[in-house]
């Protein structure tokens, strides 16, 4: 049976999705669990196979682009198919005693470190083309083995956190070029997974509609839009978002998450004003350069 308010909160998180390119798995998932009451096991089963539907599209873009190094792809997914299918298994036995909603808070704190250091060193981004970049066939390796796992137990990382490894191993990429190689290794893993979860998960047709009827319109409104948000302040709000669902799915005490919040909230905040006046301070060096010349 189709669930609109089910659809209408995949909408908004789609919509967030498409606004910051992040956060696909990290935020549907609890919201099943949090909101919708969903079984965890469950939810990531049906995000999983809704994200594989959805995943091809952008890669497809990049493909056409030429934005894609396809050996580097390959490592990753040497390492991430096999490992993303044995997640499967490792879900359902943390799924006795809600293992499955510890990994999935774990995950997500992960994620928020992941976009805490994307946002840190995302404007060092390198001019190498894609093809013209060496692969380091065992990091690599490893980097997809790692992320797999993660993503075939919680769902969440294929676009938070083995982009932000990319990052580290490749500095040389273009930012556009880190986003397409992870976007479409990220299709064979993300496939892998939801086929594994469709044998052995618990997969509910009826859930994966509503995600799939709310996403597809919100990820393509979110994109629409994305030219014209500020991107450094929706990935700020996007971290404390996922930082208070890790901290639920950990069952933190109320207070001390409302602590730890204001927290990130006020380094926010001043990291928000500090690059501010950094791009102000910057863009009139920029100008007294010019005028000097």
């Amino acid at each position: 049976m189709i669930d609109l308010p089910l659809i209408l909160g995949s909408f908004l998180v789609a919509v967030v999705v498409g606004l910051t390119g992040m956060g696909g798995g990290a935020l549907m998932t609890p919201m099943m669990m949090l909101f919708f009451n969903v079984p965890p096991l469950a939810a990531v089963s049906s995000d999983l196979v809704a994200s594989a539907v959805m995943k091809p599209v952008g890669s497809v873009v990049h493909l056409r682009r030429g934005t894609v190094n396809l050996r580097l792809v390959a490592w990753l997914c040497a390492g991430s198919v096999p490992a993303a299918f044995c997640g499967v298994f490792v879900a359902r036995a943390f799924a006795v005693g809600d293992g499955v909603k510890y990994a999935l808070g774990v995950a997500l704190l992960l994620a928020v470190a992941g976009l805490v250091a994307k946002t840190l060193i995302g404007g060092r981004g390198g001019t190498a083309e894609a093809s013209d970049v060496v692969v380091r066939p065992i990091p690599t390796l490893l980097v997809g083995t790692v992320g797999g796992l993660i993503v075939g137990v919680s769902s969440v990382g294929s676009g938070s956190l083995i982009i932000v490894a990319l990052i580290a191993l490749y500095p040389m990429l273009k930012a556009n070029q880190l986003v397409g190689t992870d976007l479409v290794q990220a299709v064979p893993l993300v496939t892998s997974a939801a086929l594994g979860h469709l044998l052995f998960g618990d997969f509910q047709l009826d859930l994966t509609l509503s995600l799939l009827l709310g996403a597809i319109p919100g990820v393509y409104l979110g994109a629409r839009v994305s030219s014209r948000a500020p991107g450094g302040l929706i990935r700020a709000l996007l971290a404390i978002v996922l930082l208070a669902s890790a901290l639920k799915l950990l069952d933190v005490d109320n207070m001390v998450t409302l602590w730890i919040l204001l927290a990130a909230a006020a380094v926010t905040v001043a990291g928000w004003r500090w690059r501010v006046r950094a791009a102000a301070r910057a863009s009139s060096e920029t100008a007294d350069l010019a005028r000097a010349r």
